[in-house]
């Protein structure tokens, strides 16, 4: 089974940097991925969560505003309140 993604768009925010108890780094990235669809524009928006090194180095060289482009799996959530 194939789970994978490329997504280009910009972020809509700075990239929010935390780490784990155990130390490992984890950041949260918002993307707006904009489209035309016949007449109209259509914007998609995705979080993004990256770890480790490349989680830090997002958080280093990203702001809001960047272009990006996200190569990884779809994993979706959901909650109960």
């Amino acid at each position: 089974m194939l789970n994978k993604i490329i997504i280009t768009g910009n972020l809509t925010k700075d990239p929010e940097l935390r780490y784990t108890p155990k130390g490992d780094a984890v950041v949260t990235l918002r993307l707006a991925s904009n489209r035309k669809y016949k007449d109209r524009d259509e914007t998609c928006f995705v979080n993004v969560v990256v770890w480790g090194k490349r989680a830090e180095n997002c958080a280093e060289h990203l702001k809001k505003g960047s272009p990006i482009l996200v190569d990884g799996r779809l994993q979706s959530r959901s909650w109960e309140k």
